[in-house]
């Protein structure tokens, strides 16, 4: 399975962390090993003193394609779940400063949080359904797919002119304002409208 993850696909997340406006989605990828294994908590690397989390909607691939039409895409996702794209935000400003890619920054281990799965049709609406995170008890992010610049559809027709998409692939949509550090302690929770998705502690 790969991890292809969205960014700057909220325009308030955009301007919050002072990037460009995209004229193309964002791209880049996790390994598999970036995964939080399940029940356990979220170790803050050695490498970082800055990390954020980023919650983000996620759809699961359930058949292969290439070249994906937009009206066709809806037929290659049932799931969707909600994670957090984990970020060392000191490290990746300075690697974009020196023009490199990212990964040191978002693909480390443990940095990919997938909690459970519910079939889409749990929301009436997939271009409209609220989501937030909660970080001891105080959300922290509050977001509706709505708000997404380039919508599911759309990031799957995209992404596959470039990858194949495989059964378990999971794609992160990208987050919403909000972000902000994690620390020792922090209890992280997140939830699809009232229904809670994850919950992991941050040592």
């Amino acid at each position: 399975m790969k991890l292809i993850c969205i960014g700057r696909n909220y325009t308030e997340h955009i301007n919050e962390l002072q990037n460009e406006k995209p004229t193309d989605p964002v791209v880049f990828l996790k390994p598999d090993t970036a995964i939080l294994l399940k029940k356990q908590p979220f170790f803050i690397p050695d490498f970082s003193d800055d990390v954020h989390y980023e919650v983000e909607v996620l759809v699961k691939i359930n058949r292969v394609g290439k070249h994906i039409d937009k009206k066709f895409a809806h037929k290659y996702y049932n799931d969707i779940g909600l994670g957090i794209d984990f970020t060392a935000r000191d490290l990746q400003s300075a690697l974009k400063a020196k023009g490199l890619p990212w990964e040191k920054a978002k693909s480390f281990d443990g940095a990919a949080v997938i909690g459970k799965w519910i079939d889409k049709s749990a929301v009436e609406n997939v271009n409209d359904f609220e989501f937030s995170l909660k970080k001891n008890n105080d959300i922290v992010q509050n977001g509706n797919t709505s708000h997404m610049l380039w919508k599911i559809d759309e990031l799957i027709e995209y992404v596959s002119k470039y990858f194949t998409l495989k059964i378990g692939d999971v794609i992160f949509t990208g987050t919403p304002a909000g972000v902000g550090k994690v620390v020792a302690n922090d209890k992280l929770k997140g939830f699809i409208e009232n229904t809670e998705m994850f919950s992991i502690t941050v040592k």
